[in-house]
């Protein structure tokens, strides 16, 4: 591993003293340090955030709204009752992503903040324009299947792996940041960049910009007994998506009032598409109408050399979950969170 300077700074205004070109921030490091240990990512310096304070709660604001600490660990998050009853597609997502002991560590912002797990951006012998800008891309044309359909360049056709996003984008999150110049918000569905011709340029950070929340509006609680996520991936625990999708619904009787949908694992950011969501208004809910929705967020894909299939099978989770979304939430979570062998028929592990 490369050597580094490490810093422990004790307020937000030392970690932004401390900060210079070349630092990375670190907080839980599921991500980040494994990528060092490769020599995928090599910072001069980094910056341990875990000792700021007011960064770890869970708040209702004035208006509504819910914020989340950029440091709260995504177990703590999930295991929270009243945000599991306002949001439960959330922690179902969060449920379905990692392990038990790296949720234990892992941080919301540093969810946020995960890079792709494209084989050619891990390995630092590969060229990567995300890693390196200008080096080229190794993963067009290879046999690699399971690469974006949605948004990708001939710079990069790398997918965003984050669970937590995706229900998030459908929710209309915010996340709070503070730079060099002060604070800002970033609509979630702005923070991660398609790679165009700058696949360098992954979020809508600047240099230096440091995560202080993830906001959630008082409305999106409207659409918590109606809210699903689900995730299709090689094994039930600890692995990627291959597809997912967030939905979410509100009736008026017996027609959809207002309907969220986000699919997830098929580009560089969480993918939500309003016309999509429009056909869904005002309607009753039926296979067929679900069916056209979610070929309608889809629409515009295109496949790579081999992945073909994954169109279809992102259509199709997004179907399923539409599908268990007007069924409405379980009481408690499934015992399988997100995962297509969860079920309200099955014991559940998480109350």
């Amino acid at each position: 591993m490369k050597p580094f300077d490490f810093v422990q700074p004790a307020t937000i205004d030392q970690a932004f003293e401390v900060w210079t070109p070349g630092s990375d921030w670190l907080a839980g490091g599921t991500n980040l340090v494994d990528l060092m240990k490769t020599g995928a990512r090599l910072p001069d310096k980094l910056i341990d955030i875990t000792r700021l304070p007011g960064l770890s709660a869970i708040e209702t604001l004035p208006d509504g709204a819910t914020r989340i600490g950029a440091l709260v660990r995504n177990a703590d998050l999930a295991d929270d009752l009243a945000f599991v009853r306002r949001f439960p597609m959330v922690a179902e997502a969060l449920l379905s992503g990692a392990s038990g002991q790296l949720r234990n560590v892992a941080t919301v912002a540093g969810n946020l903040m995960q890079s792709t797990r494209c084989a050619w951006f891990q390995d630092p012998n590969a060229a990567c324009n995300r890693r390196a800008a200008g080096t080229g891309c190794d993963a067009q044309g290879s046999a690699e299947d399971n690469l974006a359909l949605l948004g990708w360049s001939e710079g990069c056709i790398a997918t965003n792996p984050s669970d937590f996003c995706v229900p998030l984008v459908a929710l209309d999150a915010v996340v709070e940041v503070r730079g060099r110049n002060g604070e800002r918000d970033i609509p979630l569905a702005a923070f991660h960049r398609l790679p165009g011709d700058a696949p360098h340029r992954e979020t809508a950070l600047e240099p230096g910009d440091l995560i202080l929340a993830v906001r959630l509006p008082a409305s999106a609680t409207a659409f918590a007994a109606n809210a699903r996520y689900l995730k299709v991936r090689d094994r039930t625990s600890f692995a990627f998506a291959t597809a997912s999708a967030s939905a979410a619904l509100t009736f008026d009787g017996p027609r959809i009032a207002e309907a969220r949908l986000a699919v997830g694992a098929v580009a560089a950011r969480p993918w939500r598409v309003a016309e999509a969501e429009a056909l869904l208004n005002g309607q009753a809910p039926d296979p067929d109408l679900f069916d056209r929705a979610a070929a309608a967020a889809l629409a515009g894909a295109r496949p790579s050399a081999r992945n073909a299939w994954k169109i279809d099978l992102a259509r199709r989770t997004a179907v399923r979950a539409l599908t268990l979304a007007a069924a409405g939430t379980p009481a408690r979570l499934p015992a399988f969170p997100a995962s297509v062998f969860g079920g309200p028929d099955r014991e559940p592990a998480h109350v």
